[in-house]
């Protein structure tokens, strides 16, 4: 008889006490020489990147004008530096990831960035591996979790032991300044480190303004990231037909993002039908039917963690749209319109939103909540609301040559039947404004 088989590849070193570090060290390099960062986005993506004639970012050129940005903003504050636990956040300042929803609401992964010294990233058991391609990671520890999932009544022990790691740090590469930022903190740890001496302030305002501007390279990568986006949504258009419901639509999107190496899709805004109006239903079992409207927000993550934030309506069906449907369509794509033109360097929030096109008297009542907003890893600063809707802890600015915003619009009838979403993404340049992303609108409901 055959002697049995467990798998065609063969241990090739012998396990034994003395080899357990030279085999740990060779796991990670095997690991970290596999990262889904290093093997790349695939041959679909880079055909279609190939084909839209977007040349591949410089990546470790990226990657260091993002931390000087931050060091930037730290000294600009005072702070010797930045504790990060936002995941998106995580991923500006090391170019890593590490199951990022699951972080996002389970914070077992952080990272220090020093303003004079190293990027110490403390990550999940065994995970040293997923930032060694970065180039910009000095240092990869343990996280210390003290969240109740895994610390219990003890929390304050975890704490502790959290804390001295942290006080370490800020006393050797402080230069005795023990002021720091930190974006995503229960109250525990705050009291904790003032206890040894040290203050926090407010990393989200270091990260916001960090991340606002963006480099060629950052365009570069989001222009990628819209395009993968806009094929997907090219597939999910496809399968738009009466009798597929919301669902099996919006996980045709889903499934083109993650094909093109894209990442998550951070909330399920599709809805059809007399579910278009109101906005904000989230995606059904609801059977698409003929001549329903189909209005989406794709709020997609996609490659090298850009978002592209893209609204488009659609007319379900082979046949003609009603009037009403065509008046809605109009008056959103006008408002899209008139607010892009208005996008240049040098005008205020304030002014620009003062000069916005906004829903006619019936259309009012259910408006978008913002006209603008600014996008990169994920939504970003700042938020313009209407004018109406600005109160005096809105924050004022100026647009600057670099910043990327979104421009929204819903438009539907208070009480009416349907209505219609559209959102473009918006580069600010040197002399206007660019309108990055191309996917075309639906041609019946503009009238054509």
């Amino acid at each position: 008889m055959d002697k049995l088989r467990f798998g065609r590849h063969r241990k090739i070193m012998p396990f034994e006490p003395g080899s357990v570090e030279a085999l740990r060290e060779a796991s990670r390099d095997k690991a970290a020489a596999l990262n889904q960062h290093v093997l790349g986005y695939g041959a679909i993506a880079e055909a279609e990147w190939a084909a839209a004639g977007i040349a591949a970012p410089d990546l470790p050129a990226m990657r260091q004008y993002r931390l000087e940005r931050i060091r930037t903003e730290l000294k600009r504050r005072g702070h010797a530096g930045a504790l990060l636990y936002d995941p998106v956040n995580i991923r500006y300042a090391t170019d890593s990831t590490n199951m990022q929803p699951w972080v996002a609401h389970n914070p077992t992964r952080h990272c220090f960035v020093a303003a004079e010294g190293p990027v110490v990233l403390f990550d999940y058991f065994s995970c040293e591996h997923l930032s060694d391609h970065a180039g910009v990671v000095d240092e990869v520890r343990p996280a210390v979790s003290w969240m109740y999932l895994y610390s219990g009544e003890l929390t304050d022990r975890k704490v502790r032991r959290w804390a001295a790691g942290i006080a370490e740090l800020v006393a050797e590469h402080g230069g005795g300044n023990r002021r720091i930022a930190i974006d995503h903190i229960n109250a525990e740890g705050v009291e904790e480190l003032a206890r040894r001496g040290i203050t926090v302030g407010n990393g989200e305002a270091v990260m916001e303004n960090a991340r606002l501007i963006k480099s060629p390279d950052e365009i570069l990568a989001m222009r990628r990231a819209i395009v993968a986006c806009e094929a997907a949504m090219g597939e999910m258009q496809a399968a738009l037909k009466p009798g597929i419901s919301e669902n099996e639509l919006w996980a045709e999107l889903h499934r083109g993002n993650i094909a093109r190496g894209g990442e998550w899709i951070e909330t399920r805004l599709l809805s059809s039908g007399p579910r278009t109006n109101p906005w904000f239903q989230e995606c059904s079992s609801r059977i698409v039917e003929d001549g329903d409207l189909v209005a989406f927000d794709t709020d997609l993550i996609g490659p090298y963690g850009f978002c592209a934030d893209l609204s488009r309506t659609w007319l379900c069906g082979n046949g003609r749209p009603s009037n009403e449907q065509r008046d809605l369509f109009r008056i959103s794509a006008d408002q899209i319109a008139h607010n892009t033109d208005l996008m240049r360097p040098g005008i205020s929030f304030r002014d620009l939103v003062e000069r916005s096109a906004v829903p006619p008297g019936d259309c009012f009542p259910t408006r978008y909540g913002v006209l603008y907003h600014g996008v990169g890893l994920a939504d970003e600063y700042p938020t313009l609301p209407h004018a109406s809707d600005w109160t005096d802890d809105t924050p004022d600015g100026v647009l600057e040559p670099g910043m990327v915003l979104c421009v929204e619009s819903y438009i539907g009838r208070l009480g009416g039947h349907e209505g219609v979403k559209i959102e473009d993404q918006i580069l600010i340049t040197e002399t206007g404004n660019e309108k990055l992303s191309a996917y075309p609108l639906d041609e019946r409901l503009l009238g054509g």
